[in-house]
C-alpha cells in the first residue's frame, strides 16, 4: 500500500497536533472517493481563533500554512482519482529475453524447418534360440527429412540397410510404417514412403549446393543418439571433398565438409543454410574418438535431387558402367604410369564387347598387364575416381570414347554404356 502523508503541528490556539494524513491504495475508485470527503471533512475542522493584536503576525503565518496544507492534500487526492495502478503491475516487473539478431534468425529457423525432420528406426527381425518366436528388434536409427506432399522421405542408404521394417516418426510424434522405394548404394541415398496425411507433411525447401563458399554458416537438424530435434550449428570448412560410400566403396564426390557436431543418429538429417534451405544430407563424420570432434560430411543436394527424382519415376538409379574390374591406384601408381588398369572386362560387359583386354598371366607365370584407361571423351583418367566422375556425367546407352595404353603404344576404344546388371 503506498502512502502519501502530510503531518503538520500546531500551536495551542488550533486543535492539538492537527494531522491530515491521506492514504492511497490501489483500490477502487469508489473507495478513493471516500478518502477525498474525509479528507475534506477533516479540513472542514480547522478554525481560525481570535488572538491578541500582538500576534497578528504569527497568525497570519500559521493560517497560510494551513491553507497550504489543505491545497496539497486536495492535490494528492485528485492523483488518486486520476491514476489507475494494476496491483500485480505495481510490484510484479517481468523483463522480455532480448535475444539478438543472428539468435533470432537461429530459433526462427529450427522453428520452421523441424517439422520438415523425421526419426527412423530400423527393426531387423530374429528369432528366439528357445521359444523360435521371430521378434523385431530396433538394429539402429536415424533421421530424415520430408521430400514432397506424397510422404516420400529422403535418408541414407546405411541407415535402412539390413531392415525387415522400418519405421518413420514425425515431429508431432505420430509413428508411421514406412515402404522402401528404392536406393542408391554408391551414393548413400535412400527414399522411402509413409502413408500419412498431407496435412502433417511438411516438405522442406530446397536449395542449390553449387554456388556454396567456404565459411558460409550451415545449420544440421537431426536426431543423435535417438534424442529428439537437436540442432548444431557450425561453417563450411571444406567443398568438393571425396569420401568412400559405406556399402560398396565406389567414392562419392563433390561432399560437403563442415564442422557442425554430426553424431550417430545425425545421418540422413538435413544441412541446411542460414536461410533455411536444403543444401546437403549428412551422412558421415571422419574422426579418431568415433566422437563429434571430427569433421562431418554432407552429401549435397545437387546431387541427391537428381538421384531422388530417379528413384521416385522408376524405384531405382539408372548408373552406366563399363564393366570392368581394376587395380588399385597404388599398384598402377608403382608402375610409374597414370592411368586406370583394366583387371577384368568380361566378354559379356560394355568394355569386354568392345575389345578391351584385361591382365592376365602367360604360360611361363609371368604378368601380363592389360589396357590402362588414360582418357574418356578427351577427359584424362589419372585414377579410379576420376573415372567415376566422369562415367557420373554420362547416360546409359550412350557411346564413350576410351583411350587406352595398350603395350607401348595409345588406341582408341569406342565403348556402348549400359546399366548395371542388376539394375535392368
Amino acid at each position: 500500500m503506498a502512502v502519501y502523508s502530510l503531518l503538520s503541528s500546531s500551536s495551542s490556539s488550533l486543535p492539538s497536533s492537527t494531522i491530515l494524513s491521506i492514504s492511497r491504495t490501489f483500490s477502487p475508485r469508489t473507495s478513493n472517493r471516500h478518502i477525498v470527503a474525509s479528507s475534506l471533512r477533516e479540513a472542514s475542522h480547522l478554525t481560525y481563533s481570535p488572538v491578541p493584536e500582538s500576534t497578528n503576525k504569527s497568525s497570519f503565518n500559521r493560517f497560510l500554512d494551513s491553507c497550504f496544507v489543505l491545497c496539497t492534500s486536495l492535490a494528492l487526492s485528485a492523483s488518486v482519482f486520476v491514476t489507475d495502478v494494476d496491483t500485480a503491475a505495481a510490484f510484479v516487473v517481468a523483463t522480455p529475453r532480448k535475444l539478438q539478431t543472428d539468435e533470432l534468425a537461429t530459433v526462427r529457423l529450427f522453428q520452421e524447418n523441424t517439422p520438415s525432420v523425421v526419426y527412423i528406426t530400423n527393426l531387423a527381425s530374429r528369432q528366439d534360440a528357445f521359444t523360435l518366436d521371430v521378434l523385431e528388434v530396433p538394429q539402429g536409427s536415424g533421421s530424415g527429412f520430408v521430400w514432397d506432399k506424397k510422404g516420400h522421405v529422403v535418408t541414407n542408404y546405411h541407415v535402412i540397410r539390413g531392415a525387415s521394417d522400418l519405421r518413420v516418426t514425425l515431429a508431432d510424434q505420430t509413428t508411421y510404417d514406412a515402404k522402401v522405394v528404392g536406393f542408391d548404394q554408391d551414393k548413400d541415398v535412400a527414399v522411402l514412403r509413409i502413408d500419412a496425411p498431407e496435412d502433417k507433411l511438411r516438405p522442406i525447401p530446397v536449395g542449390v549446393s553449387a554456388d556454396l563458399l567456404v565459411g558460409q554458416k550451415v545449420f544440421a537438424i537431426g536426431n543423435p543418439f535417438g534424442l529428439d530435434h537437436t540442432l548444431t550449428t557450425g561453417v563450411i570448412s571444406g567443398l568438393r571433398r571425396e569420401i568412400s560410400s559405406a556399402a560398396t566403396g565406389r567414392p562419392i564426390q563433390d561432399v560437403i565438409q563442415t564442422d557442425a557436431a554430426i553424431n550417430p543418429g545425425n545421418s540422413g538429417g538435413p544441412l541446411l543454410d542460414s536461410s533455411g534451405s536444403l543444401i546437403g544430407v549428412n551422412t558421415a563424420i571422419y574422426s579418431p574418438s568415433g566422437a563429434s570432434s571430427g569433421v562431418g560430411f554432407s552429401i549435397p543436394v545437387d546431387t541427391v535431387g537428381g538421384i531422388v527424382d530417379q528413384l521416385v519415376r522408376f524405384g531405382k538409379v539408372t548408373r552406366p558402367i563399363l564393366g570392368i574390374k581394376f587395380a588399385p591406384d597404388q599398384s598402377v601408381e608403382q608402375l610409374g604410369v597414370s592411368g586406370v588398369l583394366v583387371l577384368d572386362a568380361p566378354p559379356n560387359g560394355p568394355a569386354g564387347k568392345a575389345g578391351m583386354l584385361s591382365t592376365k598371366r602367360d604360360a611361363y607365370g609371368r604378368l601380363i598387364l592389360g589396357d590402362i584407361i588414360t582418357s574418356v571423351n578427351g577427359k584424362k583418367v589419372a585414377n579410379g575416381s576420376d573415372l567415376y566422375r566422369i562415367l557420373d556425367q554420362c547416360k546409359v546407352g550412350e557411346k564413350v570414347s576410351v583411350e587406352v595404353l595398350r603395350g607401348d603404344h595409345i588406341e582408341k576404344i569406342p565403348v556402348l554404356l549400359e546399366p548395371k546388371p542388376d539394375e535392368t
